[in-house]
């Protein structure tokens, strides 16, 4: 019965084409929607995390902050409760306050096993460089050796700064081979080169020592890191300090610990803070180090981008009930224009649940049709999307096994009562029945 009634629906449908892809209309735009926001929402968590990945998915953000102060707040003599508080800090730092090299170095020495390398950067923005009379914006950095070991560049031309550019804060840089390209006019040309750029209103002379790869930022990159199109270029740290005319020698403000493979950087965040915090600033009543994990972050922003998704997707849903109560109505309206059909086959012996099987299973099918529907249409306007966006990305099976039982849910919920109402028909009256 089951392949039987199958057939049926489907002959059905086929005698009432327009009605049927009417009646459909809902659940494919239901399903559609559904489909195209989890797909969207795959592509911006998976940008997301790719993008804080390109940051250093192990790596270690350590900072000074202010702490926090518990004040008591109470009239003598009044008998009242103390009040207690957290009072905003407006300590300036002193340059005791800040991390040394010493400290930095100790660290290392304390974990050798789980630090790879110490990355500080320094941001100059964006610097106008001439050459030849051709002139092309860029953005510069200041950076220490571990930066390039936080960050992942190809090297395509030279190498990366000598420990002597780095001592004596050369004026050197490594460029882009889009920069090359657009500055010199050739990747070749431009290695070893010197050009003028205006930084802070100095006219300074650099000199190129290396090129790397090129890698366009995608959308959801640039929303997170703001960098868009524009080339980086990187110099010494020490360089960069001597432009902008800050002494501050050996003192940070913040750094990155780059771990090692197989190191838990959550769990090892926690660690570095808490040595720093034992071992330099236990006495310091204003000051303490603060430490967290890309990876953390990354985790916490997947998780808030999933349930948003799924938040969105629950909203557009709302289109399946509108879907389902079309499809409650075309069934009435079929069981209507078929009741001496259903009184003929209730004459004949078929029970109650054969007609209600019968009914059930045809707006199943039209439910599923338009679930299968929706589902192609959706996905192709989800890839579609997230291609635009940078994060090309399709559908899971889990979303389309999601939205094909959400339409055989739709298909039982809302065709049991037009069926019932067929398989309670008294035989006499259908066969009665004009």
């Amino acid at each position: 019965m089951f392949r039987e009634n199958i057939l049926l629906a489907l002959e059905s449908l086929r005698l009432n084409k327009m009605r049927a892809i009417l009646t459909m209309l809902g659940i494919i735009i239901g399903i559609a929607s559904v489909i195209t926001i989890m797909t969207v929402g795959n592509g911006l968590t998976k940008g997301v995390s790719d993008a804080m990945q390109s940051l250093g998915g192990n790596n270690i953000s350590v900072y000074i902050e202010e702490k926090g102060m518990e004040e008591e707040e109470a009239d003598e003599g009044t008998g009242e409760e103390p009040v207690f508080g957290t009072v905003e800090q407006t300590y300036g730092m002193t340059d005791e306050d800040y991390f040394t090299a010493e400290m930095i170095r100790d660290l290392c020495d304390h974990y050798p096993d789980e630090i790879q390398a110490i990355s500080v950067e320094e941001g100059l923005g964006n610097v106008e460089c001439v050459y030849n009379n051709k002139s092309e914006a860029a953005s510069l950095t200041g950076v220490t050796a571990g930066y390039f070991y936080a960050n992942n560049l190809t090297m395509l031309r030279g190498s990366y700064f000598t420990e002597q550019d780095l001592d004596r804060g050369a004026n050197v840089v490594m460029i882009s081979d889009k920069f090359a390209e657009s500055l010199f006019g050739d990747v070749d040309r431009a290695m070893g080169s010197s050009f003028e750029c205006t930084v802070y209103d100095q006219h300074l002379e650099m000199t190129v020592t290396g090129i790397y790869q090129y890698q366009k930022d995608t959308m959801m990159s640039s929303l997170i890191m703001g960098e868009g199109d524009t080339s980086q270029m990187y110099m010494p740290l020490k360089a960069a300090r001597l432009i902008y005319g800050e002494d501050s020698g050996n003192k940070y403000y913040w750094f990155d610990i780059v771990t090692k493979q197989g190191v838990d950087s959550e769990s090892f965040a926690q660690t570095a803070q808490q040595y720093l915090t034992d071992t330099y600033y236990r006495d310091n009543p204003y000051i303490q180090p603060s430490a967290f994990s890309m990876s953390s972050v990354v985790d916490e922003m997947s998780g808030v981008m999933g349930k948003v998704t799924l938040a969105i997707s629950a909203i557009a849903a709302i289109a399946l009930v509108v879907g389902g109560i079309g499809v409650m109505n075309i069934m009435l309206v079929s069981i209507t224009e078929r009741t001496r059909e259903i009184g003929t086959r209730k004459a004949l012996g078929a029970t109650n649940g054969s007609i209600r099987t019968q009914f059930i299973t045809e707006a199943i099918i039209i439910c599923l049709l338009g679930g299968v529907i929706g589902i192609v249409i959706g996905s192709a306007l989800g890839m579609i999307a997230t291609a635009v966006m940078g994060a090309l990305s399709g559908p899971t099976p889990f979303s389309i096994l999601l939205s094909l039982g959400v339409a055989m849910a739709v298909g039982i919920f809302f065709g049991y009562y037009p069926a019932n109402k067929a398989a309670k028909m008294n035989p006499i009256d259908a066969l009665r029945y004009e």
